[in-house]
């Protein structure tokens, strides 16, 4: 009887489906959770994901930057849903399952956007809808949330979404600066620089050239971390 009560004393309490973990909320394995989309195993250079929005919405700065936050939005949600379900989600329908929590998700912060930067939903137009469909999204249900608690599916659907969001908002940054010669639609270059001959690049604003940007963003990635580079 005494071991049976030291055996129930020391099992962790759950709250909401949810074991409090002996390791440290933000410990080193958890951080890494966090970090490691950002750089070593970012969605888009490293693991080519989500590249069509990346071509499409990051002609200017402003765009880029709500589609990242929508994007950290939804799969900070779906991830921490789909976890709490996990163990209640039929293998044959868990698909779609995901598909429903990400629509539901989306369809909100949808409806966040028009309510309260309707100029910006219409800029991105079917672009937040497509979120459904984002190969990350999905992926990280399947591959992560599935399988982790609460708390790490979380930190991985926000370290995942920042990972992508930092690569859009890279390229907005870039696209926009040297295509128009503006950042969030204000002038930035001097017109002291258009009177010496400098001119707008307009090929930036054209879809290949986000592509090559993400390009060279892969490129510097690789020569500053040599173990990314793939070997034949």
């Amino acid at each position: 009887m005494a071991n049976k009560k030291q055996e129930t004393k020391q099992k962790d309490p759950v709250v909401l489906f949810v074991s409090e973990e002996k390791e440290p909320l933000l410990g080193k394995k958890n951080r890494k959770l966090l970090s490691d989309p950002l750089d070593d195993n970012n969605p888009i250079t490293v693991q080519v994901l989500g590249i069509c929005s990346a071509l499409a919405i990051t002609v200017q700065l402003k765009p880029a930057i709500v589609m990242s936050l929508s994007v950290v939005a939804v799969m900070a949600a779906s991830n921490v849903i789909i976890s709490l379900l996990r163990n209640l989600i039929p293998n044959r329908i868990r698909i779609i399952v995901q598909l429903v929590v990400v629509a539901s998700m989306v369809i909100l912060v949808d409806q966040v956007l028009r309510a309260f930067a309707y100029d910006v939903s219409k800029q991105l137009s079917i672009f937040i809808g497509l979120i459904i469909t984002n190969c990350i999204v999905m992926g990280r249900l399947e591959a992560f949330a599935l399988g982790n608690g609460v708390w790490k599916s979380f930190l991985d659907g926000v370290g995942n979404a920042a990972g992508y969001g930092l690569i859009l908002i890279i390229v907005a940054f870039f696209r926009e600066l040297f295509g128009s010669g503006k950042l969030f639609g204000f002038q930035v270059i001097p017109d002291s620089f258009y009177e010496m001959g400098y001119v707008n690049n307009g090929m930036m604003l054209l879809s290949p050239m986000a592509l090559i940007t993400v390009g060279i963003i892969i490129w510097v990635q690789r020569s500053r971390n040599r173990k990314l580079i793939e070997k034949h």
